[in-house]
């Protein structure tokens, strides 16, 4: 076998040639981040190893540096591992006692992780092309984190302008509040408001659930009202509930195009009740080829949801904390589906109530559901077919 371990950087890639025995066939060699140094990589490899289905190339996971040579690797067919960055830091540590960290060194550790024949899976197709939906899922997190962010602002700027407006409605985050509060952002504005374009507002945006007594009571609330007169908070709030407006839009878009692309590969894990399309995509999207895992607890560890364990002699950890490492949007995903799951499906509900009667934190209680829950995944996308609720 001949063995590639490469370094990967944005501007530049550090690769390291080695055979089996471990003779060295290239020493460190930089190429360029663009397709002229692909390509020289290729033709590197194709001179020293003619038989190219016998190479094997690591890399970091080094998130969108990797991203673009990752490609050009399975295109030509290699067989290509990417390696978790944590694995060649202690692989890198247990080499040497010195603090000695390179580029050229971590293409020699790479290399030798590989040789070495750890447990590692080879990097699919099926791996790459899943990033699609994992770009969509990831980026959609981030979106909906941002949108709750304003939303407490919302709150927060609500409490200063016009406090009464929270015991009149059922929230403040509903398309009616934000219509009122983008054109009267404040109890002094509702207050000298024309009373009948306040109910002409309020019965648009409500879609006729609220009428004219609402917008009374609205308008008196607002005329009684302790909410401070500043004009400052006022043009933030509308320009906050502004800029909550275009983030949902942009959250149904992506979610839109997640459902299409899940749409177009139907999971059987869609099945489970509880499990929404959102959810789902973002589990199927971390967690990529499962064939990469040999069994569901390897899974919980690349989550993070797995115990850490710490023993010494006589000493052993009376509370494990959970180890929260690898992908903290599988974890997320897990964590959040399972409440649900939970809620609707009366057996991991029973599940739950047995674990929380055995005196658990409901955390930790739905940390051992989120267990069941990946077998149940495992075994569904194994055979293919929908979920079947036991009886």
């Amino acid at each position: 076998m001949t063995i590639v371990g490469i370094d990967v950087a944005k501007d530049k890639h550090d690769c390291y040639i080695v055979n089996s025995d471990g003779e060295v066939l290239a020493e460190v060699f930089t190429i360029p981040n663009d397709q002229i140094g692909f390509n020289l990589l290729f033709q590197k490899l194709q001179s020293v190893a003619p038989d190219l289905s016998k190479v094997k190339v690591g890399l970091e996971a080094t998130g969108h540096y990797s991203y673009n040579l990752l490609g050009f690797l399975l295109d030509k067919g290699l067989h290509t591992y990417v390696i978790n960055p944590l694995h060649t830091n202690l692989y890198r540590k247990a080499d040497s006692l010195r603090r000695t960290k390179t580029d050229p060194i971590d293409a020699h550790t790479i290399a030798g992780m590989i040789m070495s024949n750890v447990d590692l899976t080879s990097y699919t197709a099926k791996s790459y092309h899943n990033e699609k939906l994992k770009s969509l899922t990831r980026y959609r997190f981030d979106k909906v984190r941002e949108r709750a962010k304003l939303k407490s602002s919302v709150a927060r700027l609500v409490n200063i302008l016009f406090p009464e407006l929270e015991k009149l409605v059922p929230t403040l985050h509903m398309s009616s509040v934000y219509a009122l509060l983008s054109e009267f952002p404040g109890a002094k504005q509702i207050a000298s408001c024309h009373l009948t374009r306040l109910v002409h507002l309020l019965s648009a945006s409500s879609k006729g659930q609220y009428k004219r007594n609402k917008a009374i009571e609205i308008r008196e609330a607002a005329r009684s009202s302790i909410g401070s007169v500043m004009p400052a908070k006022s043009l933030e709030l509308k320009h906050t509930i502004h800029l909550i407006e275009v983030l949902s839009e942009e959250i149904d878009e992506i979610e839109t195009l997640i459902r299409e692309i899940m749409d177009e590969n139907p999971s059987p894990i869609l099945s489970i009740p509880g499990i929404s399309y959102r959810m789902g995509a973002m589990i199927l999207a971390e967690i990529g080829d499962f064939t990469r895992f040999n069994s569901p607890d390897q899974i919980l560890a690349y989550a993070g949801l797995s115990p850490s364990t710490y023993q010494s002699g006589k000493l052993a950890n009376a509370y494990p904390h959970m180890e929260k490492r690898g992908s903290r949007y599988l974890r997320y995903a897990l964590f959040n589906a399972t409440k649900y799951v939970c809620n609707w499906d009366p057996s991991f509900a029973a599940y739950l109530a047995k674990k929380r009667a055995e005196g658990k934190h409901y955390n930790v209680a739905i940390s051992h559901a989120a267990k069941k829950l990946i077998r149940v995944i495992c075994a569904l996308q194994k055979s293919g077919k929908p979920y079947c609720p036991a009886t």
